[in-house]
């Protein structure tokens, strides 16, 4: 299922190959986000064209809308937004206390249980309940081919004693989730990832990756990163946790992040990546864009705000056309015009140049990596 190609020999960074029953996927890799079946204002078909080799979905918002009677009367969601790559959905178990706004867990909108949890919907005020078996077949009746298993993502800050707890329910439905997988129902080709949580507690995130690990998942995520800790806080935490997972399975940081974090995970031992930065910061205006080739090198991007006054003459191209032939022709003055009158095509330029430049910085650091320079 996962082939490692080379290792690095200056830090942990590898080449591999993941196998999923819709293709293999050259790692490392970033995933474009399609929280709700879609890449926000593209299509399935530019998502493909612009180079990516697999986008993530979301449980939580897909069982709200359309829900699961939509997916087993009409089509997977591979069938519905027409992409015939893989997809990653994960559990769900951040958006249910994220959107809940239950940082601080002092109000009823989310109460955990031992083998479920109970929210109500941010949409509507509906009431409820996710278990581990629901999470799967949830993501069964989807259809993706890489599906995580429920946990719960504990803020930051929290307290020894939050953190704990929370180790102890997401190790209790990764059992849980394990013997399900075990029965016939689930034996159909999709691959089940756990995730490691334990917030910034060395010992504790130890513990849970063994755990997990002794329960022999597919691959491994380090799930409760990005999420208000500092870029040193989190790195120190991928130090003590990656070596902790098998060397033989891939290895996925969640939600993560500039492409300087994505840079120092990758030379950590990280193989995946998501993150909601390229499409939301391209709904601001905000653009990423080359400096130099060298990834190694300090300041090798930089981003600009379309909207800004000083781009209303720049005839400069969006983004090199070489690479990106969809952008040719479109100057940094058209798209700051489309901004200032809120046209969609900015959003859809914006959006495309970002997801090129990701996708792009992951081509640069597999090359990177084949060249013995990372």
């Amino acid at each position: 299922m996962f082939k490692l190609k080379r290792k690095s020999n200056k830090s942990q960074a590898r080449l591999g190959l993941l196998k999923t029953r819709r293709g293999s996927l050259v790692t490392p890799f970033f995933m474009p986000i399609a929280t709700q079946g879609t890449v926000k204002s593209l299509t399935s078909e530019e998502v493909k064209k612009i180079g990516a080799q697999i986008v993530l979905a979301n449980t939580y918002h897909l069982y709200l809308r359309p829900g699961a009677k939509v997916f087993t009367q009409i089509g997977d969601l591979h069938q519905l937004m027409k992409w015939s790559g893989p997809i990653l959905t994960d559990s769900g178990g951040y958006q249910v206390f994220s959107l809940a706004g239950t940082k601080n867990r002092k109000n009823n909108l989310v109460k955990i249980e031992t083998n479920k949890v109970r929210f109500t919907s941010h949409i509507d005020g509906s009431t409820h309940e996710f278990t581990p078996a629901k999470v799967l077949q949830m993501q069964k009746v989807i259809g993706s081919d890489i599906q995580m298993i429920l946990d719960i993502c504990t803020p930051y800050p929290a307290s020894r004693e939050v953190v704990i707890k929370d180790v102890a329910t997401t190790l209790r439905w990764a059992r849980k989730a394990q013997q399900l997988l075990q029965t016939k129902k689930y034996q159909d080709r999709a691959l089940r990832f756990a995730i490691v949580q334990g917030g910034i507690y060395e010992d504790l995130r130890k513990a849970c990756a063994r755990e997990l690990v002794a329960l022999h998942f597919d691959g491994y995520a380090i799930g409760g990163l990005a999420v208000g800790e500092t870029h040193s806080q989190m790195y120190q935490v991928l130090t003590y946790t990656v070596p902790e997972l098998p060397e033989n399975k891939p290895r996925y940081l969640m939600g993560v992040g500039k492409p300087e974090n994505i840079i120092k995970a990758v030379e950590l031992g990280v193989d995946m990546f998501d993150c909601v930065i390229p499409t939301r910061e391209a709904r601001h205006g905000r653009l990423y864009i080359w400096r130099q080739n060298q990834i190694q090198k300090k300041n090798f991007y930089t981003t600009i705000n379309i909207k800004s006054a000083k781009y209303k003459y720049d005839s400069q191209a969006l983004y090199d056309c070489k690479n990106a032939p969809e952008l040719a022709g479109y100057s940094r003055a058209y798209v700051h015009h489309l901004f200032k009158t809120n046209e969609a095509l900015g959003l859809r330029l914006a959006t495309l140049t970002n997801l090129h430049f990701y996708l792009d910085l992951m081509e640069k650091i597999r090359n990177s990596i084949g060249r013995g320079l990372l």
